[in-house]
């Protein structure tokens, strides 16, 4: 099936499913109701037109798998995603907190030669401005900031979760990829990084959803399904 073809409910169910697949997590119609916000018989009945379209494959133990159209239509989707993301931040001027939807808008429309001259625009740039990659295969691995132990050197990589009103957030707290520090403070409420004598503290679970590098290094661990759950005004339409 074209990229023509493909409907825009489509293209956001085959983007969710990439995005769980990213983060680690099963992916099953489940994660997929639990990150949309969505009923169960909504995302089975799509989950049959994806599968009908040729999109995925599911196992009989539920899992969803993607067939190889369906993988480089869904990497399509999101590498659009991510890279109006930058360009609107980076050539627009706008913030970062306030692009994710703006880009969820324009991502379906997107002509082969708009993405071309968008590439040229960034130039050397690899990630949206949320740390994700733009290409697909080159996901810097990173832990959870709350795993991260007091003392230990830390670098923000990305936000794993990027509903509009948990980066407004994220900025207001003056978290952002890229950014270096130690972390200062680790406890049941809030995790702090302090930087060039800044203090950088945002509450725990929000730091269950910020990949960090960190020195030393916690456990590899997969991120937590309630943590991913997508911005439920987006997907209440």
């Amino acid at each position: 099936m074209s990229h023509d073809q493909a409907t825009v409910a489509e293209e956001e169910y085959l983007q969710v499913i990439f995005w769980l697949e990213e983060a680690g997590l099963p992916m099953t119609g489940a994660n997929v109701a639990r990150a949309m916000q969505v009923s169960a018989p909504t995302v089975h009945e799509m989950i049959g037109r994806l599968e009908g379209d040729g999109y995925i494959t599911r196992g009989d133990d539920k899992s969803i798998s993607f067939t190889d159209t369906g993988r480089e239509h869904a990497a399509g989707i999101v590498r659009r995603h991510r890279l109006i993301e930058r360009f609107l931040t980076d050539v627009f001027d706008i913030p970062w907190d306030q692009v994710h939807e703006e880009a969820e808008r324009l991502e379906h429309w997107m002509s082969p030669t708009v993405e071309e001259r968008m590439l040229k625009a960034i130039g050397d740039a690899q990630t949206c401005p949320h740390g994700h990659p733009i290409y697909t295969g080159r996901r810097e691995e990173g832990v959870p900031l709350a795993d991260v132990e007091l003392g230990a050197t830390v670098r923000v990589l990305r936000f794993e979760n990027e509903a509009e009103d948990l980066l407004h957030y994220l900025m207001d707290a003056g978290l952002k990829p890229g950014l270096e520090g130690t972390l200062s403070e680790s406890d049941d409420e809030q995790v702090a990084l302090e930087s060039d004598g800044k203090r950088f503290a945002v509450t725990r679970s929000v730091a269950e959803t910020v990949s960090v590098v960190a020195d030393p290094s916690p456990p590899p661990r997969v991120a937590l399904p309630e943590q991913l759950v997508l911005a439920k005004e987006h997907w209440g339409r």
